[in-house]
């Protein structure tokens, strides 16, 4: 057996995993959760047939949203053992709350493009802003864009249910090197958002005005970020995505416009809309290839996770039909409601798997700055 001894300076009552190349890095694996001995004393005995030679590892506090920090809240390296040594002890100085903290100098940029952007497709003005990366301003790069619904829970304080942070978490993302993405934030239209978002179902929505919303992004906002951003263009580097039934019309909008988009990130969706998956689908003679990041929380209701599984089983059949090529990824957190809160910590992991298609495991970055903002 290996012994993995941990003391924490901060005394933190959430409880302790180790994650490593020997679990495939996940970061609350409860076969790997420390037991606690006092208020800042953890260990942990693994078999030697599990671990690899050598053993790269870190300590959570069940995510990488809580994952371990040196005393600055910046990055540590993974830590490094010998299967040989037999034992292993280290000490954390800091935890991570929900990503934070947060700092500064890598906070994006946020603009407000306009406070009356013409819809030409519905005759009716909305509020539209851009989070450009930290850095835009002194580089020449082009950036992939996400186009996001539902802007005033997105990162505005005074939003009456929480908001997403992503201002926040793009400044971690950022702080990783994962950073480098535009996202326009296109605010909701208030009593007309439930007609907005959806499709085609007048039933719910007593005059659904979904398919006049996705072409007004398509076809008229796209284009106007493309000319006076640095954006890469293509579908490729182009997403669209939200939560609940901005989550349902992100749906609509890449199935109808997959020559535009070709990463959905899909939280906690409205399926209840739509419990037969009848969405329209393009059949191209060539399939697109389509990124869709699938989130739901298993305290949202009944049906919640179900109907994600089984709009997962509806991906399959699509694809071996050949009208789509999928790759998606859903995760499921049991813990999880109906709110910004959760949709907060899930962002990050959805930007990058959506468009930087790397392992869980976070980035190796030499630490560089000891601001922070809380």
């Amino acid at each position: 057996m290996m012994r993995f001894e941990l003391y924490s300076e901060e005394i933190d009552n959430r409880a302790a995993y180790i994650t490593g190349n020997f679990n495939s890095w996940n970061p609350k694996d409860d076969r790997y959760r420390l037991t606690q001995l006092d208020p800042n004393k953890y260990f942990i005995e693994i078999d030697d047939q599990i671990l690899p030679d050598m053993i790269e590892f870190k300590f959570t506090k069940g995510g990488w949203e809580n994952v371990e920090l040196d005393k600055y809240g910046n990055i540590t390296p993974n830590r490094k053992a010998s299967k040989s040594e037999g034992k292993t002890s280290g000490i954390v100085e800091k935890w991570r709350l929900n990503w934070g903290p947060f700092k500064d100098e890598y906070f994006p940029i946020v603009e407000i493009i306009s406070e009356e952007f013409y819809i030409p497709q519905l005759e009716r003005y909305r509020k539209v802003w851009a989070l450009l990366p930290y850095d835009y301003y002194i580089s020449n790069k082009s950036y992939p864009v996400l186009y996001l619904q539902d802007a005033q829970n997105l990162f505005n304080e005074g939003s009456g249910y929480g908001n997403w942070e992503i201002d926040k978490k793009l400044s971690i993302l950022a702080e990783y090197g994962r950073g480098d993405v535009i996202v326009i934030a296109i605010e909701h239209g208030s009593e007309e958002r439930i007609k907005e978002y959806i499709f085609d179902n007048d039933n719910v929505a007593n005059g659904s005005e979904g398919k006049k919303y996705i072409r007004f992004i398509a076809d008229t906002l796209k284009p106007f970020i493309d000319e006076n951003y640095r954006t890469k263009r293509d579908r490729d580097n182009t997403g669209i995505g939200g939560s609940s039934l901005g989550a349902l019309i992100s749906i609509y909008s890449g199935f109808l416009y997959p020559e535009v988009y070709s990463k959905l990130l899909i939280f906690s969706p409205s399926l209840w809309v739509e419990p037969n998956n009848n969405f329209p689908l393009m059949n191209f003679r060539v399939p697109f290839k389509t990124k869709i990041y699938l989130y739901g929380g298993g305290q949202e209701g009944s049906k919640m996770v179900k109907r994600i599984h089984i709009f997962e089983e509806y991906l399959k059949r699509w694809e071996k039909k050949n009208l789509f090529d999928f790759e998606f990824r859903t995760n499921i957190n049991p813990e999880g409601t109906h709110s910004e809160f959760y949709w907060s910590q899930e962002f990050p992991r959805a930007i990058e798997w959506l468009f930087y298609d790397n392992r869980e495991n976070p980035v190796e970055v030499k630490p560089q700055q000891k601001s922070i903002k809380n």
